[in-house]
């Protein structure tokens, strides 16, 4: 049987940071990006290069260490657009230029308030322009799911004729059923007979991206664009992990498609972007969620203990997802076994950092008897997420005041000198980042406080998420910490936020009305 590649084409850098939320720094999209490679996706999508200077840096990083995937950047129709993305892959191995503009009557009408022929003329311009950079060059039809199929046909013509290789067919408002989707992918397949790759980007609105691009393998589409779990506007994107494991489990249906996704890497992909975006998949997301292979249910227990087919369809093993082994090291642990360890979880860590998750393993072992696999995922990861460290929390402590005024009293390192300072708040948190302001000189409006627990019992490492505006004029910055002291973790998540301010300081600005596919 002669099998065909469906290649996969990764938006979670671009699209997946669009989730109110999701945004990330440098150090964490290189990282995330190191995981879509092992991971085995074919195309990463690092960004929109135009849309900020920290994007650009990004995609530009990326492009230089990634090897294995083609790494591509997003662009508008527009000359500028189209330049910074082929500066900022100029370095990569393999690279593409994903550009695109309106198909839909409404959008060019209300939106661009252009004419379908002058449309046209822009996207040849944009093609023609990107192939100086590239010889792999994607166009989208933005909102081609409500746009009229006549003149699509007319605009891939004339993109394929300067040098499009790949031709995708955006559901961009999530709003087509899944037979409709198919028999416009088929016509539009059949067209071009072979001229360029079709691919599919269908968001899920309806709830229905990933039955969306299913369909559309089966009607001609040979590339799906799609997001670890599933992040993206408004209601997210095809979720990379549903349609991988669709196309493997259901071989009497898409037997002759594969991909190139391992898929022992799922689950390892799928907690690295959890923990960095802070957007935990729901408890019964399928493939990932945590209760994803949960069995409650007494007839359904029951059915496991006889065979495990009974009620599973999918091999949590299958995922990268070890049921058995949980619980794992301890204070005597050596560097071998902790790398081991990580390696198991999916972290492949460069020498330097791992040194230092080893050490941050040790102080947490000194204080916590069992360390779980989800200490160690939120250990790692806060440390390959860290950035330069302007400010370092070294001291925190706490007063109560018998006047009801909780204050705070903290020492940080700036520039290597100790500053120490203390402040009252309405609470304790209130109280812990107005003190922060007065001793860094930076004043942050919290928007966000999130913490929970990584793992279980009286000890549990709390995970705290900040996110926090230092510049009304700039969006809102996330920050990490991760300690048994939730008040402690709470200062370093609000330091952290900081600091990633303080990288990113300059490059930042309002991406405004940059559309979307």
């Amino acid at each position: 049987m002669n099998k065909e590649t469906i290649k996969i084409f990764d938006t979670t850098l671009r699209d997946g940071e669009q989730s109110p939320g999701a945004s990330m720094n440098t150090q964490e999209k290189i990282q995330i990006a190191s995981q879509l490679e092992r991971l085995g996706v074919d195309i990463i999508e690092a960004g929109f290069g135009a849309a900020s200077g920290g994007d650009f840096d990004a995609i530009s990083l990326i492009s230089q260490k990634i090897t294995k995937s083609t790494v591509c950047s997003l662009a508008r129709a527009i000359d500028n657009d189209i330049k910074l993305a082929g500066e900022a892959i100029a370095k990569a191995k393999m690279k593409r230029i994903h550009t695109f503009i309106a198909t839909s009557p409404i959008h060019m009408e209300y939106k661009l308030k252009m004419r379908p022929d002058e449309v046209i003329k822009r996207a040849v311009r944009a093609v023609e322009y990107a192939t100086t950079y590239t010889d792999d060059i994607e166009f989208s039809c933005e909102d081609a799911g409500r746009s009229d199929i006549v003149f699509m046909k007319e605009i891939i013509d004339a993109v394929i004729e300067v040098g499009a290789t790949t031709i995708n067919i955006p559901d961009t408002v999530g709003y087509r059923l899944p037979f409709e989707i198919g028999a416009m992918v088929k016509e539009i397949s059949d067209y071009t007979q072979g001229r360029a790759i079709i691919s599919v980007h269908n968001h899920n609105d309806l709830g229905l991206a990933v039955a969306n691009s299913l369909e559309s393998v089966l009607n001609g589409a040979r590339q799906i664009e799609c997001t670890i779990n599933g992040l993206g506007e408004r209601a997210g994107n095809a979720a990379l992990e549903e349609v991988v494991m669709a196309l493997k489990t259901r071989k009497d249906v898409f037997g002759d498609f594969e991909t190139n996704i391992n898929t022992k890497e799922i689950y390892p992909t799928s907690r690295l972007i959890a923990n960095i975006t802070t957007i935990e998949p729901q408890p019964n997301k399928a493939i990932v969620g945590k209760n994803a292979f949960a069995h409650e249910s007494g007839i359904h227990q029951d059915g496991m203990l006889k065979n495990k087919e009974t009620y599973e369809i999918i091999s949590p093993a299958d995922i990268g997802l070890d049921l058995e082994d949980t619980l794992v090291l301890g204070k005597h642990s050596g560097r071998a076994a902790f790398k081991d360890k990580l390696s198991k979880l999916g972290f492949i860590l460069e020498q330097d950092v791992l040194n230092e998750a080893f050490n941050r393993f040790k102080e947490l072992a000194d204080k916590k008897k069992d360390i779980y696999d989800d200490d160690l995922r939120a250990l790692v990861t806060s440390q390959m997420s860290s950035i330069k460290q302007e400010f370092k929390l070294l001291g925190l402590q706490l007063m109560d005041c018998s006047a009801g005024l909780p204050s705070s009293a903290i020492t940080i390192e700036h520039n290597g000198v100790e500053k120490t300072d203390a402040g009252i708040g309405d609470g304790t948190i209130d109280a812990i980042f107005k003190t922060i302001d007065r001793v860094s000189g930076y004043n942050g409006k919290l928007m966000d406080y999130k913490v929970k627990s990584v793992s279980k019992g009286k000890n549990a490492l709390a995970n705290v998420v900040v996110k926090v505006v230092f510049n009304d004029n700039e969006p809102a910055i996330i920050g990490h910490g991760l300690n048994i002291d939730t008040m402690y973790a709470s200062a370093d998540a609000y330091i952290g936020a900081l600091n990633s301010y303080l990288s990113m300081e300059g490059l930042l600005k309002n991406r405004g009305d940059l559309g979307q596919i």
